[in-house]
């Protein structure tokens, strides 16, 4: 569904790919940073951030209205603080610590990635990059 500012649908793909690739690969990131392992739980963290750059840019390039940005930005602090919310719960009910200083960095960084995201989608796009749904009609 697409209005006049958001298109709908973009942001649930891009949400979809975020939460696909980057929601794992947090879980897996604090899982090995429990146990220690903080090597792996650098690149969990990155590839997290990677799947957050994914679903940013798929939105910013499969959205209709023309707003790249605002629509991979959109998604990457969305999707962010969807997962974020789910895990702040689980922490509430089991008693666990919750770090809302790492969560406010956190979502610093994946604003920047949303930017980013919205700049790539924008990018594809500009070079005549179109998705599959777009690529008939045109």
């Amino acid at each position: 569904m697409v209005n006049d500012r958001w298109d709908r649908s973009a942001l649930q793909a891009g949400a979809l790919v975020a939460l696909v690739f980057a929601v794992p690969l947090s879980i897996g990131a604090t899982w090995a940073a429990d146990r220690g392992y903080s090597t792996l739980a650098v690149w969990l963290v990155l590839g997290a951030v990677f799947g957050f750059l994914l679903g940013a840019g798929c939105a910013a390039w499969v959205q209709r209205v023309g707003m790249p940005l605002s629509h991979g930005v959109a998604t990457a602090t969305g999707t962010y603080l969807a997962a974020q919310s789910v895990f702040v719960a689980i922490k509430v009910v089991t008693g666990g610590d919750i770090g809302w200083v790492g969560i406010l960095f956190n979502l610093s960084v994946v604003s920047l990635v949303g930017v980013l995201g919205g700049l790539l989608g924008r990018r594809l796009r500009n070079q005549g990059a179109l998705p599959s749904t777009e690529r008939g009609a045109s």
